[in-house]
């Protein structure tokens, strides 16, 4: 779902609130839910987790026909790779996932080499720095 998510649409976050540590993950799914506020703490109703959502800043204005917010949301499903290392993305990533580490407000983030469950490079690996984002 990143490639569906327009920058503009994200444009007042203002910043993330991540209720676990995404040091560790490799990818989050992200989506972009219609929410009644524009701060807090929204419902969840998916399988697995929420471990993230963001908060929009107060120039962000309510669809005028259902009075909601968008808002990104972050999660994870049992079956990603952080509880299923072997499974399903043992490589690859679902179309909504992107490497945390690439997200900023405003910026739907990425896709990379982490969060594809592939290594860096022979280079890469040679120097022992991580890549550069």
């Amino acid at each position: 779902m990143s490639a569906l998510i327009a920058e503009d649409e994200i444009s007042h976050e203002v910043d993330f609130v991540w209720l676990e540590d995404i040091g560790d993950l490799d990818y989050v799914r992200q989506s972009l839910d219609r929410l009644p506020t524009r701060r807090g703490k929204p419902a969840y109703h998916r399988d697995g987790r929420m471990v993230g959502y963001t908060l929009l800043g107060p120039q962000a204005k309510p669809s005028r026909s259902s009075g909601t917010f968008r808002r990104r949301v972050f999660w994870l499903l049992p079956h990603d790779r952080d509880s299923a290392p072997d499974g399903l993305y043992a490589t690859g990533a679902p179309a909504e996932g992107v490497d945390p580490r690439t997200l900023m407000p405003g910026h739907k983030g990425r896709k990379t080499a982490r969060s594809e469950g592939r290594p860096p490079s022979l280079a890469v690996q040679e120097t022992g720095k991580p890549l550069p984002l």
